[in-house]
């Protein structure tokens, strides 16, 4: 048997969550179009008879514009230098810009294999893909190239084969039936906080962040209840929406896959509260559970 731990690195949006998703076929990271999405590492664990992987979501490589964005960015490069091998996600669909260039000089310093996952291939014609792999083997020599589409692709079989191919021989390092080592309020909280990304726009869903404040089983269900962080008074107002409207919107759609998540009925009850600044505090960022908050110092 073989087991190890594979890092996806890449720009914002490239795609790492949803593959990561579809690799361990459960929903163990937070999707949505806004960059930064993911703000802190999230472990994916896949099992079968011949390996087991742990892959490891980090938050996508940016230009730092607070406390909270530097931390992400130094986690991902922490996390990049422990792993047995990594993933080079990349948006296909997009130009090679210079933030493609820092992550890939990144990735290179690792001193480990990298396979380039040339992500988004629904998007682009035959023609393109081999174009693109053509100009990123001329950037580095990967171990392995792999054009997907983690949205859309059923099969990921030849990945998983190859990834344990490169692993160590070992055992188990997580219970078979693990397919994540995240605290199960901080995956309640992220489920909220996906909700407020999609239902929030401009500056809101980024100065956001989510914390449970109490969980408890009953014969009913489980009732929960959680507060939503915001910077200013204004995002407050448009948080809660009028009438209450938009924070309603927000724990309709979340009880949803709260309870795909924990198997009972759930009651979810949302408050919103302001917290200046809990970007560039350090102790509001560990608080919360970002920026590195759950790794081992």
């Amino acid at each position: 048997m073989r087991s190890g731990f594979v890092a996806l690195a890449g720009r914002p949006n490239a795609g790492k969550s949803t593959l990561i998703n579809a690799l361990v076929k459960e929903k163990v990271a937070i999707v949505s179009p806004k960059a930064q999405t993911t703000r802190s590492e999230i472990r994916g664990i896949y099992t079968d008879s011949d390996c087991q992987i742990v892959f490891t979501d980090t938050p996508g490589i940016h230009k730092a514009k607070d406390r909270l964005g530097a931390r992400m960015n130094r986690e991902s490069a922490d996390v990049i230098q422990g792993v047995d091998l990594i993933y080079l996600v990349v948006d296909g669909s997009a130009p090679f810009s210079s933030g493609d260039a820092y992550v890939l000089n990144m990735v290179k310093q690792a001193g480990v294999p990298v396979f380039l996952i040339l992500n988004k291939v629904d998007m682009m014609s035959k023609e393109q893909i081999l174009q693109i792999l053509g100009q990123w083997q001329q950037r580095y020599d990967f171990a392995q190239y792999f054009p997907l589409s983690a949205k859309f692709s059923s099969s990921f079989e030849d990945l998983i084969k190859t990834t344990a191919s490169y692993l160590p021989e070992g055992g188990l390092l997580y219970d078979a039936k693990e397919v994540t080592d995240e605290p199960e309020n901080f995956r309640i909280a992220e489920i909220i906080r996906e909700k407020v990304l999609e239902c929030t726009e401009k500056e809101v869903p980024h100065a956001s962040a989510v914390i449970v404040e109490s969980k408890k089983f009953t014969k009913k269900g489980c009732e929960i209840q959680a507060m939503i962080l915001v910077e200013r008074e204004g995002q407050k107002g448009i948080m809660i929406g009028k009438g209450g409207s938009m924070l309603k919107k927000i724990g309709s759609m979340a009880r949803v896959d709260l309870e795909k998540l924990l198997g009972v009925h759930v009651y979810l009850t949302l408050f919103v509260r302001v917290e200046s600044e809990w970007r560039s505090k350090d102790a509001r960022i560990s608080e919360y559970g970002y920026g590195g908050a759950f790794r081992d110092e």
